[in-house]
């Protein structure tokens, strides 16, 4: 193992190179928070792929595989379907809008008062898939060095805390090249075809294996639609996607990037399934589906191959921990505490926003690796986080983008009911069960849709403004300087 050691080693050093690199480049609450909102397609492309393919996506994909079969590729396959309506259909809107947060392009739309609500949800969301990642490590180190839990969860939370910390997204962006890069030779290139081989064969696998493994739909109609309506909604949405959207150059860049990267997924997703079947075939009777990528990897990788898919799977975590870590606190520390700030002492003297902010990802780490060591079910975690993500501000965003209507109440009124039935309903029904994010997701568009015709418009004024801000046509909005260096 000691060259699969070295390798790991090297991948961690190099994480933590980049974040150093980034700090140089992070001299601005732009170029902090959104990578100066200048990426190109390449960058841009390579970066969305890394965060939305996380250790769900490659660890859980597997094992959708390996008790699935084909369709276990559906999980994955709706955050590709997600990512790639986002991007034809949405973002290039969003980039022009110039903001930092969600709840900002909310204050824009209603005219300022449904941003503290959301932003509350959004933090909640964006917290617990931090988390989610962060208890990813437990398994990979646990492959890797035979690690203790709590000691996995602190070694890798506190490397994807320090570059993101010191880095901002410049740093991120970085990382993130590195692990998609990664992420592609460990898993399409080489474990993918490596299992296929020691499996037989396509032949051997249907031959070994029960049909309905080969069955496109074979997971079941109702699990595709319950995945359809919290991935490829949530795509739509969620800070941490939109945080990257933000960072492109272009709108056409966020459209097209964006396309190429959904489509990326779309194959990681078939890739993920194909490796689970395989080690159906050749591990028949493991405890757990989830245990299926390690254990193919431990036992049927040669050495250093093993490291480089092991590291692969670090990659996959580590990308989406740390944009749900800089989304938490992008979202805490612009929508919570500089409201909170701004209502306690209006006339506050000005402070260093990327101090700030450098703070805030900080004692949101801690945070979400304190987390972390006390939660063990990532499953239950990860629906929590979505169900509150779909059910409480889908219909307000989406609202804000489609419907003119819309008002400010009916936002708020949206937000809460729809918050409240996820909640009460997870309580009453369980947090696996779909009951919470179908009627909380059909109550927030009741509350969206009545209270919205019950009040009066939007003011014309803010309307105006805010079609102004679609086609990046502000004439207040005065973007920050570039550099010289740049």
């Amino acid at each position: 193992m000691a060259v699969d050691y070295t390798v790991i080693v090297v991948y961690l050093a190099g994480m933590l190179a980049m974040g150093w690199w980034g700090m140089r480049r992070a001299k601005s609450k732009s170029e902090f928070l959104v990578a100066g909102r200048r990426l190109g397609p390449t960058m841009y492309s390579g970066t969305m792929a890394a965060i939305v393919l996380g250790g769900a996506s490659t660890i859980g994909g597997v094992g959708l595989g390996y008790q699935y079969g084909l369709s276990g590729a559906w999980m994955v396959f709706t955050i590709g379907l997600g990512l790639l309506a986002l991007s034809v259909f949405f973002s290039a809107r969003i980039a022009r809008l110039k903001v930092y947060t969600v709840s900002e392009m909310l204050d824009l739309r209603y005219g300022g008062r449904a941003g503290v609500i959301s932003g509350l949800v959004m933090w909640a969301y964006t917290l617990m898939l931090a988390v989610t990642s962060t208890i990813a490590y437990a398994t990979i180190f646990d492959v890797l060095f035979d690690m203790n839990r709590t000691v996995a969860i602190i070694l890798g939370g506190s490397i994807v805390v320090a570059y993101s910390t010191l880095g901002g997204m410049w740093s991120i962006t970085l990382t993130d090249m590195v692990q998609f890069v990664v992420k592609t030779i460990g898993v399409l290139l080489l474990l993918l075809p490596i299992a296929v081989v020691k499996a037989g064969g396509f032949s051997e696998m249907k031959a070994k294996l029960p049909t309905e493994y080969f069955d496109p739909l074979g997971i079941g109609g109702e699990t595709i639609f319950t995945y359809v309506l919290i991935y490829t909604f949530g795509m739509l949405i969620g800070q941490d996607i939109w945080q990257r959207v933000f960072t492109a150059r272009s709108d056409k860049t966020a459209k097209w990037g964006g396309t190429v990267a959904g489509t990326y997924c779309l194959a990681y997703a078939l890739a993920g399934a194909v490796i689970g079947t395989a080690a159906k075939v050749l591990y028949p009777k493991l405890g757990s589906p989830d245990d299926a990528f390690a254990t193919i990897v431990k036992d049927e990788l040669p050495m250093g191959v093993r490291g480089l898919v092991l590291a692969a799977a670090l990659a996959a975590v580590m990308s989406t921990s740390s944009g749900a870590l800089i989304a938490c606190a992008t979202v805490a520390n612009n929508d919570i505490w500089s409201r909170l700030r701004g209502a306690i002492r209006p006339d506050g003297e000005a402070h260093d926003e990327v101090k700030g902010n450098r703070a805030f990802i900080l004692i949101m780490g801690l945070a979400v690796i304190g987390t972390a060591i006390a939660l063990n079910n990532v499953v239950e975690a990860l629906t929590v986080a979505y169900n509150l993500l779909v059910g409480g501000l889908l219909v307000p965003i989406l609202g804000g983008l489609l419907w003119r209507r819309g008002t400010a109440q009916g936002a708020l009124a949206s937000v809460v009911v729809g918050g409240v039935a996820v909640i009460t309903l997870m309580a009453t029904h369980g947090i696996l069960a779909n009951e919470p994010v179908y009627y909380g997701l059909l109550a927030s568009l009741a509350a969206y849709l009545v209270v919205s015709l019950m009040t009066k418009p939007t003011d014309a004024a803010v309307l105006a403004a805010w079609r102004e801000r679609l086609a990046g046509r502000d004439p207040e909005l005065v973007s920050e300087p570039v550099p010289a260096h740049q």
